[in-house]
């Protein structure tokens, strides 16, 4: 399994880079052995001068460049429209280059078994590096979208000096073949910190030690909800290994529970994929008997023999803009059945109290490091009471709120990356 995915990342890893002159990083200095830290299948550079590569894709899975097509010279001066804000957002940097890589490391599973996994690194062209990133992204559909996969969105904020740190979670790259635990934020979590502890090895053998030893943590949509729990887990259990410099969480799902009732309370489900996403990821992660999505979608949502759930989640080969087409409505009772529209059934209880456990806002726990914390009020995903509950929950904490009209999900996604940018600029470090 191993050999065929070095096969396919290193073809995907060729189709989207582009190489230049370059000192590239001498891999043999790496112990393949060694399982405590990250081993590369492969590495590229990245010439950002033209804009981002054509593998490039945003929190619906459409490709940049199919919404830069969109901009007409009608749209070309208006600032808010996601084409030329995109624009702007490709125009960052001096330094146009940067070198990534994709590779395995050891982590956990949903048991707490021994499991391999994948991400990516990119770091400036020059190698020289002030802080680490440690991001978690956002929900993808399919598995070209995992950063191995890929060049994330989040790459970009290399070229401002920073090695950005990318896992692809369970289910993607390397586990291609696993279900995806959607929304299990304590092994998520987990396996976004053990890619932490395996490239910090890797890189100081390669002589490429960070500035500065505090690191930043990121994420959006269900990135910005497994980033809290990453500084959750770091905090409580690793403190005295990590310090964390400061937080950026954006459009997060900190409330699982509430997400989905929301669902069922307004009978609305604005992006709609995420109906089934939610349920497949509890029955899955659980390992609650398939007869779930029998009791709990309709026959047409999961098709006969459950083959859209299949298509969707197993073969992952279909984004989630697509499956919103697919499932084609959004009121939820069209969606769910009416056992499942029935928050009082036993097993709609059940799957009620696996979505709170699940929930960082029902964590013991305060934050302690800074944190800035973004979220459109016009979220058309995220529901924005998810921003709005987690600063009731936390209003002791050190951090600064930015709720506004930022537009929908996707368009928040990209300025919330961009407000990284600016804020990091600010900081200097």
């Amino acid at each position: 399994m191993k050999k065929i995915y070095l096969i396919v990342l290193a073809a995907v890893c060729l189709g989207s880079c582009t190489f230049k002159e370059i000192d590239y990083l001498d891999f043999s200095l790496i112990d393949s052995s060694d399982t405590r830290m990250f081993q590369p299948l492969n590495q590229c550079v990245t010439d950002l001068g033209n804009g981002m590569p054509e593998s490039t894709v945003l929190p619906d899975g459409t490709p940049v460049e199919e919404y830069l097509a969109q901009e007409s010279d009608a749209t070309k001066a208006t600032s808010t429209t996601l084409p030329a804000f995109l624009q702007q957002f490709m125009r960052w940097s001096r330094q146009k280059k940067v070198l990534e890589i994709a590779g395995v490391y050891q982590s956990v599973d949903e048991n707490g078994d021994p499991l391999t996994l994948s991400g990516k690194i990119v770091l400036p062209a020059d190698r020289k590096i002030k802080r680490v990133i440690l991001v978690s992204h956002y929900t993808i559909g399919t598995d070209y979208e995992a950063p191995s996969n890929t060049f994330p969105l989040e790459g970009l904020l290399a070229t401002l000096g920073y090695a950005v740190v990318e896992p692809d979670y369970i289910g993607y790259g390397a586990t291609v073949d696993r279900p995806h635990p959607y929304l299990m934020m304590d092994v998520t979590a987990t396996n976004v910190v053990d890619m932490y502890f395996a490239v910090m090895p890797f890189l100081e053998k390669l002589d490429i030690t960070p500035e500065h030893p505090e690191i930043y943590l990121m994420g959006y949509s269900q990135g910005g909800g497994t980033t809290m729990a990453v500084q959750r887990l770091l905090e409580d259990y690793y403190s005295n290994a990590v310090s964390i410099k400061r937080v950026f969480a954006g459009g997060g799902i900190y409330d699982v529970r509430y997400t989905f009732e929301n669902f069922i309370f307004t009978n609305w489900a604005s992006y709609p994929c995420g109906v089934p996403f939610v349920l497949y990821g509890q029955v899955k992660g659980f390992h609650l008997d398939d007869s779930y999505f029998e009791k709990m979608l309709r026959p047409e949502i999961r098709g006969e023999n459950n083959c859209n759930l299949n298509r969707w989640f197993v073969e992952k080969k279909t984004s989630t803009k697509q499956i919103n087409l697919q499932i084609g409505t959004h009121v939820t009772d069209q969606i769910l059945t009416e056992k499942a529209m029935t928050p009082s059934d036993y097993d709609v209880s059940t799957l009620y109290s696996m979505m709170t456990i699940n929930s960082v806002l029902a964590y013991a726990w305060t934050p302690k490091a800074p944190v800035f914390m973004m979220h459109s009020i016009d979220d058309d995903t995220v529901p924005y009471g998810n921003a709005t509950k987690a600063q009731e929950r936390w209003s002791n904490a050190n951090i600064q709120y930015n709720f506004g009209h930022y537009g929908n999900h996707v368009m928040c996604c990209v300025r919330f990356i961009f407000t990284v940018k600016t804020l990091l600029e600010q900081s200097n470090d």
